[in-house]
């Protein structure tokens, strides 16, 4: 995939397909450490031992609808290229947590992309799940909780147009506080 974004978006999207009622999704960018950590974690129905130690192979998928599944295995490929790393594990009926690390001055590194975006859309096709989103960088972190929004909106959905423009004016101007002013 040509932006890491699309790979959280594939990875949250399994996470929907799992029956998850809270996805959470975390971003710590630090040029300090070199490194660029996505973790996504989420309630759903989890894996057996047996599927873990398939999920990276790309003949390896749980749908019905076709016979390969390259999300997986293309995240964890992006990480290892730059010399970064891939874990995933999970739980039947607890859930799973996928970290993919990077190393961000390698060459082969794969931009992160409009993150903020796919953490919009989650939140519009999905208003039912609820999504926890956390960016943080050297300078500053911000969280976007749902859970937190939907006791504030008091029953009105997430999908609301009024709701997901300010989701993303959110999501926009804390990214610029936490990356000095230039959303990135």
């Amino acid at each position: 995939m040509r932006e890491l974004s699309l790979n959280v978006m594939d990875v949250a999207q399994n996470s929907v397909r799992a029956d998850a009622h809270l996805v959470t999704i975390t971003v710590t960018d630090s040029d300090k450490s070199d490194s660029l950590i996505i973790t996504i974690a989420d309630d759903g129905c989890g894996m057996t031992e047996e599927q873990v130690s398939q999920v990276t192979d790309p003949f390896f998928t749980t749908r019905t609808t076709r016979k390969v599944g390259l999300g997986v295995p293309l995240f964890k490929l992006s990480a290892e290229q730059t010399g970064g790393s891939f874990n995933i594990e999970s739980e039947l009926g607890k859930g799973t947590v996928t970290t993919v690390t990077y190393v961000k001055s390698h060459v082969d590194m794969t931009p992160l992309g409009d993150i903020n975006s796919t953490v919009s859309i989650l939140i519009r096709c999905n208003p039912d799940i609820d999504f926890v989103f956390t960016r943080t960088t050297d300078k500053g972190s911000f969280t976007l909780d749902t859970r937190e929004l939907r006791v504030v909106l008091e029953g009105v959905p997430l999908d609301t147009p009024d709701v997901l423009e300010w989701i993303e004016q959110f999501l926009k101007e804390n990214t610029e506080n936490i990356y000095g002013g230039a959303e990135l």
